[in-house]
């Protein structure tokens, strides 16, 4: 897998990957504005009203068609169009954060959610408490799918990872943040004598 430089001028596709509770869309929003990029979210282009999703080949179309652009930073997880994701990425962010930390954060965005009444992706889809208990939970997704989760990336990342691909993984959202400052960093003028890493 790649280094954590983020100084690469051929960063222009990025895929953020990684379990529900990661960060995805958190850290991929970050990235997009530093890059001053589009900005995809697959759950957008995923759910309909009244929590429904379209058919598959729709799904497909529609990330095709926000994919097509020069320049982006996609985050989900979907595999009905992990493949058109990947193709057209030239790096990969996998935030594989540890379950405890995925955990904290699905079961206050959803304390969060259900208090404020947020919609969600402009479809009027709204998260209510009582969806986040019992065996269709997104607690128990995270719970049964972590590890597995971790196996599959591990092993479709793993030396030597897709020829076309830079792959940073990141195990904790320090080691992210650290990556995302030096992003930022790499595209200001310099300025002789001053170091503002933190």
């Amino acid at each position: 897998m790649a280094g954590s430089t983020a100084n690469e001028p051929s960063m222009r596709r990025v895929s953020v990957i990684g379990t529900s509770g990661s960060g995805k869309t958190t850290f991929a929003r970050a990235l997009a504005t530093r890059l001053g990029v589009p900005h995809i979210e697959l759950d957008a282009l995923n759910w309909e009203p009244g929590w429904t999703i379209p058919d598959v080949e729709v799904f497909r179309g529609r990330v095709r068609d926000a994919t097509s652009a020069e320049r982006w930073v996609c985050d989900g997880n979907y595999s009905a169009v992990r493949s058109i994701v990947l193709e057209r990425a030239d790096t990969v962010v996998w935030l594989d954060l540890p379950l405890r930390t995925c955990l904290g954060r699905i079961v206050r965005r959803a304390i969060r959610r259900s208090r404020s009444g947020e919609e969600l992706w402009g479809s009027g889809n709204r998260e209510s408490w009582r969806k986040q208990v019992g065996r269709d939970s997104l607690v128990w997704w995270v719970l049964t799918t972590h590890r597995r989760r971790r196996r599959e990336y591990a092993a479709r990342f793993a030396d030597p990872a897709p020829a076309h691909l830079r792959v940073h993984r990141f195990r904790s959202s320090a080691a992210a943040d650290r990556w995302l400052f030096d992003v930022e960093a790499a595209r200001r003028p310099s300025r002789p004598g001053v170091d503002e890493r933190p």
